[in-house]
């Protein structure tokens, strides 16, 4: 398959990802994860590139949306809850990968303060919170790249969750990993410098039989068929675009905190654009 990409500027990218850093600064947030669309062309359509993906979690949705998440959300089984933030990657070609993702004090700092949210937010829901594995190694598609990926395992006990397990996990919304700390101040920024509508995207989605398992995903890796005027802040992307299917929208982030560079953050952003195969 062709995929072509067409990202924001970096200009436009390190307006905003300044604002970001200035609110740090305030103390308003500590991590904040701010995203783009990405307007891509490819000789696929969403059903074809769903087929033909590779991730733990996909969905198709309407001839709408696809996503390849590798991100699980949260998976209740017997009665306890787990959740496994994902936060720091890296290219597994690279000399020493493992060794280097694992002391890059920006990645640990970013991944602490994720599981660090995460075990508040189950503490919301459950009780007996622990962290069983911390930063440990994923390998995962990215295109014709290997990607080595850091997530933890975060554990928590339940009761009588099959009456309420709709309330539940919309109290654990959005999901930590794609928002920031503290999150109900940092949702507030992301949207106001953004300045576009992220719609499904960093959503959840998932399947229960509401007795005995609940599993659910974070809707990243994610590609949408545009509308046929897409409205937004970034002047590439305010145009008329023509509904043929090998026109979509790509969007991509990662998470800013005060030791981020901004061009190796919109590196991650473009990077994070590609289709497992």
């Amino acid at each position: 398959m062709n995929l072509k990409k067409h990202p924001i500027s970096f200009k436009r990218y390190q307006k905003a990802f300044n604002e970001v850093i200035e609110e740090i600064k305030k103390g308003n947030t500590y991590l904040l994860n701010l995203t783009f669309p990405t307007k891509i062309e490819t000789n696929w359509d969403l059903l074809t590139i769903f087929y033909y993906s590779k991730a733990p979690f996909k969905l198709y949705f309407k001839n709408k949306f696809v996503c390849f998440s590798p991100e699980r959300f949260i998976k209740i089984k017997n009665n306890k809850i787990y959740t496994y933030p994902m936060k720091g990657t890296i290219e597994a070609h690279i000399p020493n990968a493992k060794k280097l993702i694992l002391n890059n004090i920006k990645e640990m700092a970013e991944h602490t303060m994720v599981v660090d949210l995460l075990r508040n937010d189950l503490g919301i829901v459950g009780k007996n919170i622990k962290v069983n594995k911390f930063r440990f190694i994923d390998k995962i598609k990215a295109g014709k790249k290997e990607l080595l990926q850091v997530s933890s395992e975060i554990e928590a006990t339940l009761n009588n969750w099959q009456k309420n397990w709709l309330e539940l996990i919309l109290k654990l919304l959005p999901a930590g990993s794609i928002s920031g700390t503290p999150k109900k101040k940092t949702v507030e920024i992301i949207k106001r410098i953004e300045g576009y509508e992220r719609g499904f995207y960093t959503g959840i989605f998932g399947i229960t039989d509401e007795k005995t398992f609940l599993e659910s995903a974070v809707i990243i890796r994610y590609i949408e068929k545009p509308n046929s005027q897409l409205t937004t802040h970034n002047s590439q992307l305010t145009t008329h675009y023509s509904l043929l299917t090998t026109h979509y929208i790509y969007k991509s982030g990662g998470g800013i905190t005060i030791d981020s560079d901004a061009k190796k953050e919109y590196e991650e952003l473009v990077n994070k654009i590609y289709i497992p195969l």
